[in-house]
């Protein structure tokens, strides 16, 4: 079975950790979670308790309403220069748009391809049949398309990419993605971008690789509303791709979740229209927290700091000898700071933890003073 081979999720398992402390009356700061600490604005809130006043509490196709469809369809081409149809659109949270995703582009065993370090993509590999083969990064966590050429089989049928990266904060450029694609479509290899934190960018521009194509063809973008309007319960996302996988992803909705809160994609399909001031304020706010988290990290000699150029997350590497996941236990154990260690996303995280600014300024700073106190001590 295949559920038998896959793990809990490491930041998850992070969360439940710390409230099971919390629970116990136990001080625990979290710099764990990758959860902007700002509320959804509540013009969006309203919008979705009027849809549900209103009776919009039914059944809706599992591809999503129409009217979230039409939303997606002119966000993506406005912002992310994808010439998609409403047959290219639907509605799916985008944790479970990866599973989807997956499931839908190969219809027997796969080896698909997965960067280390990267988001947690090998559980719904598994789960969809498939089998993860790791590709490592650069140095500065940019893609190697040489290494990812050589892990190339004929078994290949999906190669992840993630912009700006969960963990390393990383934003892949044009070029690059460009190579990526000329390599892919000429192997007809599907290209599963997710692209969650595409508004949080501090450094460089984002660049959606779906954009490469006349019509959604081998490129699979999965997008999100998490991040960008501080969604994160709401589980609002979509995904634009070829008609076939869409099909094939609403077969999958079809018998597993039947379909999505009609009251959440109205709420959705207004905040893609006419919320995005949103997005720059909560980015303004991000960017200074990074800045904060920047200099706390600047004040251990133990650590050496990488660039972060998108999403909330800072993946440094530390010098000390001591395995990733035994630091992280005792930096919760004895300096009750919660953060996660850079072998959740894969062994070439070793040496590495990654702290998130998502949180309050000062919880990061009482967090990395602990942080620091541990180093200094240690």
């Amino acid at each position: 079975m295949f559920l038998e081979e896959v793990e809990n999720s490491p930041s998850l398992e992070m969360v439940n950790l710390v409230l099971q402390r919390i629970a116990k009356g136990e001080k625990v700061v979290s710099l764990a979670i990758g959860e902007p600490s700002f509320n959804t604005p509540a013009e969006i809130v309203e919008v979705a308790c009027e849809s549900m006043r209103s009776g919009n509490v039914h059944y809706v196709s599992s591809y999503g309403t129409m009217e979230v469809r039409e939303a997606i369809k002119g966000k993506v081409a406005k912002k992310n220069g994808i010439h998609a149809e409403i047959a290219n659109t639907i509605f799916c949270t985008t944790k479970y748009s990866v599973y989807a995703s997956l499931a839908a582009a190969s219809n027997k065993a796969y080896d698909a391809l997965l960067p280390n370090p990267g988001y947690f993509y090998w559980e719904p590999v598994v789960l969809s049949g498939g089998r993860p083969i790791f590709y490592k990064l650069k140095k500065d966590f940019s893609l190697d398309i040489e290494e990812i050429k050589k892990k190339a089989t004929r078994r290949t049928k999906v190669i992840l990419v993630n912009s700006p990266s969960n963990p390393t904060g990383k934003v892949l450029n044009r070029s690059e993605l460009e190579e990526l694609y000329e390599f892919c479509n000429d192997r007809k290899i599907f290209i599963i971008s997710d692209e969650a934190y595409e508004d949080l960018v501090y450094e460089g521009q984002h660049f959606c690789v779906g954009s490469l194509e006349p019509k959604p063809e081998i490129v699979i973008s999965l997008f999100s509303l998490s991040k960008s309007y501080s969604m994160t319960g709401w589980r609002a996302g979509y995904v634009v791709a070829s008609e076939r996988v869409i099909y094939m992803i609403n077969k999958f909705l079809e018998n597993t979740v039947t379909c999505f809160p009609p009251f959440i994609q109205k709420a959705s399909a207004y905040a893609l229209d006419k919320c995005d001031r949103y997005i720059s304020e909560f980015r303004n706010e991000l960017e200074s927290r990074k800045r904060l988290l920047e200099k706390k990290i600047s004040e251990i000699d133990t650590l050496e700091p990488s660039k972060i150029e998108g999403a909330f997350y800072a993946f440094p590497r530390y010098t000390i000898k001591m395995r990733s996941r035994e630091l992280t236990k005792v930096l919760l154990d004895k300096y009750g700071i919660a953060v996660l260690a850079g072998t959740s996303f894969g062994d070439a995280g070793e040496n590495h933890l990654r702290f998130s600014f998502s949180m309050s300024p000062e919880t990061i700073e009482e967090g990395m003073n602990k942080v620091k106190a541990f180093f200094k001590e240690g």
